[in-house]
């Protein structure tokens, strides 16, 4: 123990070794002088804790409804909340995974052109019998009247109000397209069954584009731009993917596609052809067939989870509610339309589903709630010097790497053990934790570095974190 604390002086100057010194030190992580940054400590973050099987069980309003990963593994770690059947809330670390995906959606849709708006959830029931779907869409669709008997809707998708803004405006100009216009919002379908608690739910987030172009041939560009986008969002959050041929369904249009990521848990029956790149979704296929429609080649089988759909829409939409352009030789004619989803909510869930391990979430770490956890010793305990090591770190965390400020955690609930607190951050599913321990009191200092998506554990300096650290993609 002697040698210990000589150790303790050698590396911190002038810092006493007794307790009561180090909880004076442990203050000024609550009470920092003006300008300095005030540490995240996870005992001041609201984020109710459902760490026990059996607590998780009763969140449910049936005992078997915990039915995939995604769902147990979210109201284990207190991401998400029921509130009625198919509707959650969101809690605060939830909303920071999905912000950071929605920066990520954000910088590729304006990539290509895309321009950001915002639609009413009310849709009027006269806009959709015009289009044929108000009858179409049955029981899916939430209905209400207001005070005088007028009927609405609580939008699943927005292909009705979109068009008809458009045609509201006035005859565009040819040189006004393509028009490219999406929006980030909360969808609603009367679900018979609400199951996998994000995957398949009454109350979601949808990022839906619509597309006006002056032709076929422009629509198809601007489809396979968009296709393309998708593909960008997918790869930067490194989810492994299939894009399948799929049915219209009741949205209509003459072509379609969806972006899949294949698990077992999936809903949707996939097929791929091993000879070449075709693949598709059974529900656009003959029961019977068994070889590729385009070269003979072996199908194989997969399930999916859908994250993203697209449609080309021809002028299903503009002919009805006559959204129009004029052309060079200033003759009006209909917008070709496209329509394009990417479901928010079930990328969380579907990247959490296909990710993480049986007892503990795993993140893209592009959208990862907090990147870093740093976990101090215990109170009382041999190490508990090591602590002071730590804040310095934490400090020269957010110095040297800015973008981290308010992505690093500290756990500081020293009553409890580190062992107790690792177990949790390894629940939580932060990409690093960084622990001090017995080795922060070494000559060198070096930190334990828990590096979650890879599986590594490492010793690493001061200058050695920071470092692996500055490598971090920030949304």
């Amino acid at each position: 123990m002697v040698g210990l604390l000589s150790k303790c002086r050698t590396l911190l100057p002038g810092l006493s070794a007794s307790a009561s010194r180090w909880q004076r030190h442990r203050s000024r992580l609550y009470h920092r002088a003006p300008g300095r940054l005030k540490p995240l400590m996870l005992s001041q973050l609201f984020h109710p804790l459902n760490f026990q099987e059996d607590a998780v069980a009763g969140l449910e309003s049936k005992p078997g409804e915990l039915t995939c990963r995604s769902q147990r593994l979210m109201l284990q770690a207190g991401l998400i909340y029921p509130a009625s059947p198919g509707c959650y809330y969101y809690m605060p670390w939830a909303l920071r995974a999905m912000e950071k995906l929605v920066r990520v959606i954000d910088h590729e849709m304006q990539a290509i052109g895309g321009q950001k708006l915002s639609m009413p959830a009310l849709s009027s029931a006269d806009l959709w019998r015009a289009s044929g779907r108000w009858d179409v869409m049955g029981q899916e669709l939430f209905r209400l009247a207001d005070r005088h008997g007028q009927k609405y809707c609580l939008g699943p998708t927005h292909e009705e109000l979109v068009t008809n803004l458009i045609a509201s405006q006035g005859v565009l100009s040819y040189r006004q397209l393509p028009l490219l216009l999406y929006q980030i919002s909360r969808k609603f379908r009367d679900e018979p069954k609400p199951r996998f608690g994000l995957l398949r739910s009454r109350e979601f987030y949808m990022k839906d584009m619509y597309t006006f172009d002056s032709s076929e041939e422009a629509a198809r560009r601007t489809y396979n731009l968009v296709c393309d986008a998708y593909c960008s969002i997918l790869n930067r959050l490194e989810l492994r993917f299939v894009k399948v041929q799929a049915a219209m369904g009741n949205i209509g249009g003459t072509m379609s596609h969806e972006f899949q990521l294949p698990a077992d848990t999936g809903e949707d029956r996939l097929v791929a052809c091993s000879s070449c790149d075709f693949s598709a979704n059974t529900e656009t296929m003959n029961p019977d067939q068994r070889d590729c429609p385009v070269c003979k080649g072996k199908l194989s089988e997969m399930k999916g989870i859908e994250v993203g759909h697209t449609f080309y829409l021809g002028t299903k939409y503009s002919s009805v509610f006559n959204a129009s352009f004029l052309t060079a030789q200033n003759q009006p004619t209909l917008a070709e339309m496209g329509c394009y989803g990417l479901g928010v909510t079930r990328i969380l869930a579907a990247s959490v589903e296909v990710l993480s391990k049986a007892d503990a979430i795993r993140w893209p770490r592009l959208i990862a709630p907090y990147l870093v956890c740093l976990i101090p010793p215990k109170k009382g305990s041999r190490e508990e010097m090591a602590g002071a090591l730590l804040e310095r770190l934490y400090d020269s965390i957010i110095e040297s790497i800015p973008l981290l400020q308010g992505d690093a955690v500290l756990d500081d609930r020293t009553h409890l053990t580190i062992g107790k607190r690792l177990k949790d951050a390894n629940i939580l599913g932060y990409p690093y934790i960084v622990v001090a321990g017995k080795k922060t009191l070494g000559d060198p200092s070096e930190f334990e570095v828990w590096s979650q998506n890879t599986g590594e554990v490492l010793f690493l300096t001061k200058e050695g974190v920071i470092d692996l650290l500055s490598k971090v993609q920030v949304p």
